[in-house]
């Protein structure tokens, strides 16, 4: 691969994407020449959405962003950017507990990488409510999520639900 090109890698679960996710994205993208969004299989954590369908969904939110490639993965971060040739992980903070979590995994992957750099990114503040599980509650109710994931992820889920 071409070392001269700055690439990232946005990792997750994207159960299901949500605005927030997306305000990542977009701002990542003014940083970087790719990023690559890699969809974690994740079966320990029961997502709702298959892994199939979670990368429908990344893909359908991100179809207009020429920087951003979706593909699936269930191995250590640090192989997975070994295989794609890349050195930087973005990661979103919302909040205090967020930081802790995501400190700890930074220096896991340190660890075993010393090379792989962690890029911790806020999300706007209209989006810094948002998350995954929040949203899942909110399905599991059938209630309005409308204002909490990208329309074109929105079509999906109503699709699948």
């Amino acid at each position: 691969m071409n070392t001269d090109i700055k690439r990232a890698i946005y990792p997750g679960t994207f159960d299901p994407i949500t605005n927030g996710h997306l305000d990542i994205i977009k701002r990542a993208c003014h940083m970087f020449d790719e990023i690559i969004v890699a969809i974690a299989d994740s079966e320990a954590k029961k997502p709702m959405f298959t892994l199939t369908q979670r990368i429908q969904m990344v893909e359908a939110a991100t179809k207009d962003f020429p920087k951003i490639k979706v593909l699936g993965f269930n191995d250590l971060l640090v192989n997975l950017s070994d295989e794609l040739d890349a050195n930087i992980i973005i990661r979103g903070l919302r909040a205090v507990s967020d930081f802790e979590y995501e400190l700890q995994m930074g220096y896991a992957n340190a660890s075993l990488k010393k090379e792989l750099e962690t890029i911790y990114l806020m999300p706007s503040l209209e989006h810094a409510f948002v998350s995954s599980s929040v949203v899942r509650s909110i399905l599991n109710f059938d209630g309005k999520v409308e204002h909490l994931v990208p329309d074109e992820a929105l079509k999906l889920i109503k699709c699948l639900r």
